[in-house]
């Protein structure tokens, strides 16, 4: 028996240029369990519209966090599979986009290829959600619908209140604590559609969890919970992230340290949309000091977390 383990992230464009965001957000939002509606009404509305207006908007945010390595999202990820190579030496160790190269199809073609009998799929993100997880889950099991080439697989659905991971987010925090004084914390997590929890989707449970999880370890400071990066005029989990920034510093909070764990590696929604548009928010509402807390990234202890799901 063989045994390999693929870590799946979302996915990046190729390029910050306006053809390849284009390519990235069309296979992006053409995903039913991204956008869950009637495909004869969302797919002319996306090709349509929003293709031809989004991909240049969003190429210039791409633009800001493009560097020497690339995107942050795939850099940190590859650095994860490195890390993980390490810890996993008899394992053959892999890593996939769900929506950009390497794709899951050719990352489980190249599993197979190395004679893996035994196989462990690892989402890179802690809490559940269908728009996520269940994504991964569903292209996983599509690629072996038909095959007569199905290997023993283990999906790894959430761990959102894995100990390793509650404690890496409360050490971090506190060891910031030690060095800066704040007047509250605020968690910020993606947003998802009110809509999509009413059909029994239990992301929002699991961010809850994990936020009281880490502040039960933190200790006695005040801390808010929050949702970002809104996509469309429907309704989706509040409080609204943006919306926050601008409240607080009317309640007298001046310092805030941002920590958003539902990520494991930094992307646009966190470098762009947390550390720039949601800092601008606070400091022109009155705030005084705005202070992010990266997730995982390049930190080795993330591969030590994949390696404790393992066992």
């Amino acid at each position: 028996m063989k045994k390999g383990v693929l870590i799946i992230n979302l996915g990046t464009p190729k390029s910050p240029e306006v053809k390849d965001v284009k390519k990235y957000l069309k296979k992006f939002l053409s995903d039913p369990r991204v956008i869950q509606m009637p495909r004869w009404f969302w797919l002319p509305l996306l090709n349509g519209i929003i293709l031809q207006t989004r991909p240049k908007k969003s190429a210039q945010l791409y633009q800001q966090i493009y560097t020497d390595q690339g995107f942050p999202l795939l850099h940190y990820t590859q650095a994860q599979k490195e890390h993980l190579a390490q810890l996993l030496p008899n394992y053959e160790v892999g890593f996939a986009m769900s929506y950009s190269d390497p794709s899951i199809e050719d990352a489980l073609d190249a599993m197979l290829a190395k004679e893996v009998t035994d196989l462990t799929i690892v989402p890179m993100y802690p809490q559940y959600s269908g728009t996520t997880v269940g994504s991964v889950f569903d292209s996983v099991m599509n690629y072996f619908k038909g095959s007569d080439k199905i290997v023993t697989t283990r999906f790894i659905r959430s761990y959102y209140d894995h100990p390793d991971y509650i404690q890496y987010f409360a050490e971090k925090i506190k060891n910031f604590l030690t060095h800066h004084q704040v007047d509250a914390i605020l968690f910020s997590y993606h947003g998802l559609p009110e809509s999509y929890v009413q059909k029994g989707d239990t992301y929002p449970d699991e961010c809850h969890s994990t936020t009281q999880e880490i502040m039960a370890k933190v200790g006695p400071i005040q801390y808010f919970e929050s949702f970002q990066s809104k996509f469309g005029p429907g309704k989706w989990l509040t409080p609204a992230t943006d919306a926050l920034m601008k409240e607080l510093p009317t309640q007298g909070i001046k310092n805030l340290l941002v920590v958003a764990p539902g990520f494991v590696v930094d992307c646009l929604e966190t470098i762009e949309e947390l550390e720039e548009e949601n800092k601008a928010y606070f400091l022109q509402a009155g705030g005084q000091h705005f202070y992010y807390l990266p997730p995982f990234n390049a930190d080795s202890d993330f591969a030590q977390l994949v390696v404790k799901l393992l066992s």
